[in-house]
């Protein structure tokens, strides 16, 4: 599965082309009718000479806010908002093609000429076509219709009447005019198509995704969801429960990733879990990538209906002290539940990408081999970082079969465990997820072990090592804190990430505050318990390794495409200064 994170990465490294457009659309439509404003004074300052510019600038203006209301009606979901980004940066390019007119005048000393004001509307068309075709949902042929009205009202507004014939139909300018209109529409029918034959329609898929970030994610879903493949996946769970205080938890290993991305299929499924369990849970991210992404709701909550129909694989009522070994910068701390081992796996603060599927085998056969039953493996996801290196994947490999081996050995002990959860706290944070924090408490001969969780998508480097210290501290023993994974999103943020990793909006010490009063109550809690080895296995729909090949390819053949085309235009459009 490591190719479906390659593709994933790259995915994930194109998202910040989504965030070129502004944040709101009031500064798109304050900043597009100043540069209106601007276009309509330079062309009658510099280029006319005229003093027509007082009753020019509140027409155009004008002019400009009202087309800006028919263009919501062209785009495939009425969307006022995207018309207007559109908007401004159509005037853009035309106040751009403005400014380089009078610079090529005065550098090659050369008549200014209106050449450049005509070609300015016939750029901001083209760039029309495209932005309506590839992200606001129109077919070619509309984007034909639409791709003058606004640029084309606004020259009737700005020029005096008599200039408009003769300035509309000047050779040069319709043929250079012409010729970026046409190079627009190749551009666009090359570039939804570059994902063929594995995805139809690129536009239609960016559409999708854009839609999805609106909260209107039944498109994108649909498109997952067809090439999806149906599959069987396992969920094993530690229940720990005391019959005696009624106390009932559970740490949860999904064999399913959280995603694709907020709010699309499974990407808040360990909140979910967690509600499904009654907040008393832990939902820990098992070694699982995205092709273990569940597509769409649907497919999410045939997961959490059969969730409860569980085996139980072996129960007791002992468990070993931990253990933690270290090797450089890897570190596993295992506990054995009977005959089944815990290892919670991490490079914190050094931080990396989902552990690889191999690494789960590998660790899986070494525990067979030792006569486990099957090792329960945790990806902490503690700290940020790239896809694990060879070096330290060797490391963390030594240690996990380390940690087996020195669990064989070790003493068994009663066990007693106390949970408790910010449910009743007043935790909100950016970059927390609606699970909000918990702690289990485990007392084994008599010494207190502490686990902490978040629902959060990963942890900031070194938040862990501070949390860790904190606790020291406090005399409170602290093994490790993991988080779910979780690709909900409180906010959107507008960075490269897509999301808030934890600690980086929150702090360390408020963090370790919240953790260190949920962990006393955890502590009050303790009592007398037996543990259950919990086994379920759904059958359910997985996006698979294949969509986001074809996803990936799509976006490389499109920018590819894009920067020939932009090269292409560019030296087209420096031809034309020279006219």
């Amino acid at each position: 599965m490591e190719k479906a994170e390659d593709d994933v990465s790259n995915i994930h490294n194109r998202f910040s082309l989504t965030l070129i457009n502004p944040s709101s659309h009031y500064f798109s439509l304050v900043v597009s009718l100043l540069v209106a404003t601007a276009i309509t004074a330079i062309t009658h300052f510099v280029y006319l000479g005229t003093d027509e510019w007082w009753f020019r600038i509140p027409a155009v203006v004008i002019t400009l806010a009202g087309v800006q209301l028919i263009d919501k009606y062209f785009t495939k979901r009425k969307e006022y908002s995207k018309a207007l980004h559109a908007s401004l940066f159509g005037n853009l390019i035309w106040l751009l093609t403005l400014v380089m007119g009078i610079a090529a005048s005065i550098v090659l000393s050369k008549e200014l000429s209106l050449f450049f004001i005509t070609f300015g509307m016939f750029l901001f068309a083209s760039f029309r076509i495209g932005i309506f075709t590839t992200t606001l949902g129109a077919d070619i042929k509309k984007g034909w219709a639409i791709c003058l009205v606004q640029p084309l009202s606004m020259f009737l507004a700005l020029m005096p009447i008599e200039g408009w014939i003769p300035m509309l139909t000047e050779p040069m300018t319709l043929i250079y005019g012409i010729s970026f209109l046409i190079i627009a529409s190749v551009w666009s029918i090359l570039t939804d198509r570059a994902g063929r034959p594995g995805m139809e329609s690129t536009h239609k898929t960016i559409q999708a995704y854009l839609a999805s970030q609106k909260n209107d994610f039944s498109e994108a879903e649909e498109i997952m969801e067809q090439r999806s493949n149906k599959t069987k996946v396992s969920t094993t769970q530690i229940r720990l429960h005391s019959p005696t205080h009624k106390t009932d938890f559970r740490m949860v290993l999904p064999e399913i990733h959280p995603g694709p991305y907020h709010p699309v299929g499974g990407s808040n499924i360990p909140y979910l879990i967690y509600k499904n369990l009654d907040s008393s849970a832990m939902v820990l991210h098992s070694i699982s990538d995205h092709s273990l992404n569940l597509p769409s709701k649907d497919q999410v909550e045939n997961y959490l209906k059969n969730l409860d129909n569980c085996i139980t694989k072996e129960e007791g009522l002992t468990c070993t002290e931990p253990i933690t070994v270290q090797i450089n910068k890897a570190r596993v701390t295992g506990l054995l539940f009977g005959n089944n081992p815990l290892l919670f796996l991490s490079l914190s603060p050094h931080g990396m990408e989902d552990i690889p599927n191999y690494m789960k085998k590998d660790i899986e056969q070494y525990g067979k081999n030792r006569n486990y039953s099957k090792p329960l493996i945790v990806d902490t996801h503690n700290a940020m970082g790239k896809e694990i290196s060879k070096e330290d994947a060797e490391n963390m490999l030594k240690a996990a079969k380390s940690c087996l081996d020195t669990l064989i050995g070790k003493e068994n002990y009663p066990i007693e465990f106390g949970y408790a959860n910010s449910d009743e706290m007043d935790v909100w944070a950016e970059d927390l997820g609606m699970g909000g924090l918990g702690v289990m408490c485990l007392k084994i001969k008599d010494k207190k072990y502490f686990l902490g969780w978040a629902d959060a998508n990963n942890m900031e480097n070194g938040v862990r090592e501070k949390i860790v210290q904190n606790f020291a501290e406090k005399n409170y023993n602290l093994l490790e804190i993991c988080t779910s994974d979780t690709h909900y999103a409180r906010v959107k943020a507008r960075n490269k990430n897509g999301y808030y990793q934890l600690g980086l909006i929150t702090g360390a010490d408020k963090l370790s505050g919240w953790l260190l009063e949920i962990a006393k109550k955890a502590e009050n809690k303790l009592s007398s318990a037996r543990f259950e080895i919990l086994e379920n296995e759904t059958e359910v729909k997985i996006m698979g390794q294949g969509i986001y090949e074809d996803y990936s390819k799509a976006l490389d053949r499109s920018l590819k495409l894009t920067k020939g085309f932009m090269i292409g235009c560019t030296c087209l459009f420096l031809t034309s200064l020279f006219l």
